[in-house]
């Protein structure tokens, strides 16, 4: 956007533009500017056409929601207020510099907070329940130093086992014990350059960030009762009229041991009831599949449910015990004639086993349409009829299309063995159905 000072003139009238003005863009290296009477009355001058394309321009002199408000200076309003902040009207009057500090903060008031435009775009409710867990006071990740912490409900003798003080909240040996010694040696000296200084500065940052993560340390301890826990784990199991809790699955306690790592961002009740809505998501989606199957069995409502799995548990304890039954059966059973003795005692020769695998191949589907010396290749290879003749024409098509001078790629099957595929292309070459290349 161009300068308040900046001038501008209309070719045809040579009157000055002060609010908008329509500029030729075919006529741009001429600089050619119309007024909007000109404009409307389609005037044309040296090379300027009426039918050129064209821009509507502003020299920021237009007021936009306020007559003594010129859009230059609402511009510099806001990226005054940008720059220099809310509530700065000394700095953001100086910034537009024909407005004073109490003028700017009644138009941005009136215009730009209290009317439309502000009802439309500041929110008048935030919603939004974002934690920030790495901001530098009292978060999960980095607590304050001066945070104070939950005590420790433990015996005398527990507190001198672990080394504990209470009247100082502290222990005897800390994590990182000897981070001490990072300041320990620090001397501040009027002579030490900026380097020096920097230096000193890294070593009390590093002390500062190691005391935060033993407060981090120690909350997390407090908040999950972790020494408490401890010291009643050791103890021997007494007797009491306490309900028994209940026994913790394998699959649960796999779960728990995945989510520990969330315990520092979380305090201890906030875990329970995540692992605990987790753990009712799963249930209600095992409920879902069960109604999903009932309902393909023709089951709405919840009384024959139970109809339903009682039928069907009988039903599987029925196929159980059959499978069960013919199982004992097969295993135990024994030859009743004299011949299927003879058979069971005496093992076939190759000559045998050849006849019956024959006899099998026989039965197939095809058979009858094979030569004599097919039938024999087809037993030796123990292959089906229907699929032998089934790669012969594949073999015979695609020897016929290679003699047209067509390139093709036999599709074989993916579990045909290559040995056999060569002993019917042997076989094939032989016959006299196709010749070697």
């Amino acid at each position: 956007m161009a300068e308040p000072s900046t001038k501008f003139y209309c070719n045809y009238c040579q009157e000055e533009l002060k609010g908008v003005r329509v500029k030729c863009i075919e006529c741009s290296e001429a600089d050619f500017d119309l007024c909007l009477q000109c404009f409307s009355a389609g005037a044309e001058i040296g090379t300027h056409l009426k039918s050129h394309d064209y821009e509507v321009l502003d020299n920021g002199a237009i007021p936009l929601m306020y007559e003594d408000w010129s859009s230059q200076e609402e511009m510099k309003l806001l990226d005054a207020i940008e720059s220099y902040g809310f509530g700065n009207w000394e700095g953001i009057a100086s910034n537009i510099g024909t407005k004073t500090a109490k003028q700017a903060m009644e138009h941005y008031t009136e215009f730009l907070v209290h009317s439309n435009i502000g009802k439309v775009t500041i929110p008048t409710s935030f919603d939004i329940k974002v934690e920030d867990h790495t901001g530098p006071i009292d978060g999960p990740l980095s607590p304050s130093l001066r945070s104070t912490l939950k005590p420790i409900e433990i015996l005398i003798e527990e507190q001198q086992q672990l080394g504990f003080m209470p009247l100082r909240d502290d222990f005897e040996r800390e994590f990182d014990n000897d981070s001490e010694k990072i300041v320990s040696q620090l001397q501040i000296n009027l002579e030490d350059d900026e380097l020096d200084a920097a230096l000193r500065f890294a070593h009390v940052d590093m002390y500062t960030k190691l005391l935060k993560e033993r407060q981090r340390r120690k909350q997390i301890s407090r908040e999950y009762s972790l020494v408490p826990s401890f010291f009643n784990s050791t103890k021997p199991q007494v007797l009491s009229s306490k309900p028994a809790k209940r026994k913790i699955s394998e699959e649960e306690s796999e779960l728990r041991e995945r989510m520990r790592e969330f315990c520092q961002f979380q305090k201890s009740k906030e875990h329970e009831e995540l692992f605990e809505n987790m753990q009712r998501e799963k249930e209600l989606k095992v409920r879902i599949k069960e109604l999903i199957r009932y309902r393909r069995n023709g089951i709405t409502k919840l009384e024959e449910c139970k109809e339903f799995d009682a039928a069907r548990f009988k039903r599987d304890k029925r196929k159980e015990y059959k499978k069960k039954l013919a199982e004992k059966n097969s295993s135990k059973r024994t030859p009743t004639t004299r011949k299927e003795v003879k058979e069971e005692r005496t093992p076939k020769n190759g000559r045998e086993i050849a006849e019956d695998e024959f006899q099998a191949i026989k039965s197939t589907h095809g058979f009858n349409y094979l030569s004599e010396r097919e039938k024999k290749l087809c037993s030796s290879m123990r292959m089906k009829a229907s699929r032998y003749i089934m790669l012969k024409t594949i073999i015979v098509k695609d020897y016929l299309l290679r003699r047209q001078g067509i390139s093709t790629r036999p599709r074989f099957p993916g579990n045909l063995n290559l040995t056999h595929r060569k002993r019917i292309v042997n076989y094939l070459t032989r016959s006299g159905w196709i010749k070697s290349n």
